[in-house]
């Protein structure tokens, strides 16, 4: 009877899956915390089975995958973790896509299957918490004999998986089960988190429903049974704008994250509902933070795109009539703006693109226009750049540090409005872009086409002066904290609210923002001007960007985000302006 029972606690705790995965238990059946009749540990693929006998799948277990390849090795691990509301582990696709996906990025990669369903009488996650906790350890105990480092092991995740990947992320220092033997003295947090659509993450849907009220309300906060505790890690979150278990709980979470100077990234996809996004996104965070290895030498953006090649015609023209310009400044620059027209055009619309320059000067020929006008004309989207009157309106004025830049923009848009047909062109198709203090500009045109800048000078100030769109690159002084300086409290604070300049009215647009994370031009003036749009129905887009400051793209490394930031332009645009 021992032989036997020896060999059965065997077979459990070593197993081969139906694929070929080799399994491993991670609980003796007598000592597994919170056992309950009516739970399984099985993907739902294998539960859904015919004749699947459920007793012999009441222990969760790892399922590990194969080792990567040596010469991509990078020395980490990657744990997967199924959704299924805890109700079931359901992701069976996903969790097949990111093994072979990770396993080729030289990860190895273990798949984590935890007791559903919900347990009676118990927090909706506290098994699957304790099997969560539990896994970590396994996992870390077997980092030298799997050949991976113990402390370069991370979590991808999805829905209920990442509500538990968020606990394993913020509270492993809060034990989720009593210790049972010798494995449970191994430490259980773990190094990075990517989490996607986490579910339950704010107080009106943490009972394990959608967020009743789609995580808005003076009352409505971040569940309090995330810790963040000393061993918070950085991680990267990405949700749908749409999804009923909100995205305000993953804004949440990025916020206290800063709040705790860690590094973190937050990618908000519009329009888009439950399900994971980006995972190129999750690559490129992890490569930044350099859980891949060593990061390729910085490249100059203007080296990358240095000529004029996608350009048919250019064409520069004066802003304001002779005479006519408001608010006249003789210390200021001329404006003006500079068609840029596509070889091959495929879109009638036009993007409008300006520098940043703290309002003190700007420059359409610099690092921030240049290169996106030439990787758009590419795209063959017509691009005309913007010079509007800086240094800053003098003192004496009374004017804000803004006026006469909101000027220009208003007459910028409204001049190539009045001249979009003759060129071929749809006056109702245009966007404006910005970076810096351009951002902020654009926020400006984005949110405040309805507030005259200045009187009508001549027919083309009859025009009207909105936008169908903006992008705002590393937006600065949109917040009360950082009106005209860096953001003093990072945005964080609850008293860091939205600009009164910027009115968010009937004809503000939707946007697309990029942020570095550790700009000192916080990141919360982007997260903190989305969610706004969003409370408004307004479905924007947002990246920010981990261990990046502020002009993160001028010089970048490949295969980071701040390297590729104008492809999520690109993108942007070919799915608004539907080009192929």
């Amino acid at each position: 009877m021992k032989l036997k029972t020896t060999l059965l606690v065997t077979l459990l705790l070593c197993s081969v899956s139906l694929f070929g995965y080799e399994r491993e238990a991670l609980w003796s059946k007598s000592k597994m915390p919170s056992q309950q009749s009516h739970q399984i540990a099985a993907m739902t693929d294998e539960a859904g089975k015919e004749g699947f006998d459920a007793d012999k799948h009441r222990i969760a277990y790892l399922e590990w995958g194969e080792k990567p390849a040596k010469e991509v090795d990078n020395d980490a691990c990657m744990i997967l973790i199924s959704g299924g509301g805890y109700y079931s582990c359901c992701d069976v696709g996903l969790i097949q896509m990111w093994r072979e996906r990770l396993t080729a990025l030289g990860f190895q990669t273990v798949n984590f299957v935890y007791r559903t369903p919900r347990p009676v009488g118990l927090p909706i996650y506290q098994t699957a918490w304790e099997d969560g906790q539990r896994a970590v350890r396994k996992v870390r105990s077997e980092a030298k004999k799997r050949g991976y480092d113990p402390e370069k092991i991370g979590v991808i995740s999805m829905s209920a998986g990442s509500h538990l990947a968020l606990l394993l992320a913020t509270s492993s220092q809060t034990p989720a089960y009593e210790r049972v033997d010798k494995l449970d003295d191994v430490p259980c947090h773990i190094n990075w988190a990517v989490v996607n659509a986490p579910a339950y993450v704010t107080t009106d849907g943490e009972e394990g429903t959608p967020a009743s009220r789609e995580g808005y309300g003076a009352d409505v906060k971040l569940s309090s049974v995330f810790k963040f505790d000393e061993k918070t890690c950085p991680m990267t979150l990405q949700h749908g704008g749409l999804d009923p278990y909100t995205p305000n709980g993953s804004t949440l979470i990025y916020r206290r994250l800063r709040e705790m100077k860690i590094p973190a990234e937050l990618h908000l996809y519009p329009n888009e509902g439950h399900g994971a996004f980006g995972f190129e996104r999750t690559v490129e965070f992890m490569r930044q933070m350099g859980y891949m290895g060593e990061l390729q030498a910085e490249e100059e953006l203007m080296a990358r795109f240095p000529n004029d090649d996608a350009r048919t015609e250019h064409i520069v023209e004066d802003l304001w009539a002779e005479g006519k310009m408001p608010s006249a400044q003789a210390h200021q620059c001329k404006p003006y703006i500079e068609w840029h027209l596509p070889k091959n055009k495929k879109t009638d619309a036009i993007q409008i693109i300006y520098s940043g320059g703290s309002y003190m000067g700007n420059d359409p020929d610099g690092f921030e226009v240049a290169p996106v006008r030439r990787y758009l004309n590419e795209l063959g989207i017509t691009v005309v750049t913007l010079k509007y009157r800086t240094p800053r309106p003098s003192k004496e004025s009374g004017l804000a540090k803004h006026t006469t830049a909101w000027q220009d923009l208003q007459r910028a848009i409204r001049k190539v409005r009045s001249e979009a047909a003759e060129r071929g062109l749809n006056p109702n198709k245009i966007g404006i872009m910005g970076s810096s203090a351009g951002g902020h500009l654009t926020l400006m045109g984005v949110t405040s086409s309805r507030q005259r800048a200045y009187l009508h000078t001549d027919v083309i100030d009859y025009q009207p002066c909105n936008v169908q769109w903006g992008i705002g690159i590393y937006p600065a002084y949109a917040l009360t904290d950082g009106s005209d300086a860096h953001n003093s409290t990072g945005g964080n604070a609850d008293s860091a609210v939205l600009v009164p300049e910027l009115n968010f009215d009937l004809d503000t647009a939707p946007m697309l923002f990029i942020h570095g994370d550790a700009d000192g031009w916080a990141a919360m003036n982007s997260v903190k001007t989305w969610e706004k749009m969003r409370a408004m129905g307004i479905q924007s887009e947002l990246h920010t960007l981990a261990l990046r400051d502020h002009c993160f793209q001028q010089k970048a490394a490949p295969g980071t985000g701040s390297y590729t930031f104008l492809e999520r332009i690109g993108d942007y645009l070919k799915q608004r302006l539907g080009i192929n």
